[in-house]
Order: C-alpha cells, then structure tokens, then sequence
C-alpha cells in the first residue's frame, strides 16, 4: 500500500523540484513523473513525485486531510 500527499510544484531544478505541502516546502525527486511543470500538483511519496493529480483531485485531498485534523 502506498501512501501519498498532494505537493505543489513551486520550482525545478534538474531532476528536484521544491514543492509546497500545505505550506511546509520539501524537495522531490521527480524521475518518476513525465514533463512536470510549475504550479502542477504531485502525489509525494518518501520524497518522489510519484504521480500528476488535478488540481481538483489535490484539493478534494487536502481538504480531507484538514478535516481530520479538527477530529
């Protein structure tokens, strides 16, 4: 089972991206994914994009996540 987290795109460099994860900022390998770009979403998985998502996917998650958080 694999678990992930929507990740913004903020920056590219190379093969690493800077990502935002409700407002704390990693960095993410992004070998996995074809042709990322700025301001896309990501699934981030043990530091890996693993997979693009929606905007609307990503904020359907996100939003989840905040509601279990004021559980």
């Amino acid at each position: 089972m694999c678990l992930s987290i929507p990740a913004k795109i903020l920056s590219i460099e190379g093969n690493e991206a800077k990502v935002s994860v409700r407002g704390a900022e990693y960095t993410a390998g992004l070998q996995m994914i074809e042709d990322p770009k700025v301001g896309e979403y990501v699934l981030l998985h043990a530091g890996f994009a693993i997979q693009k998502i929606s905007n609307e996917e990503a904020e359907e998650t996100l939003k989840l996540l905040r509601e279990m958080d004021d559980l």
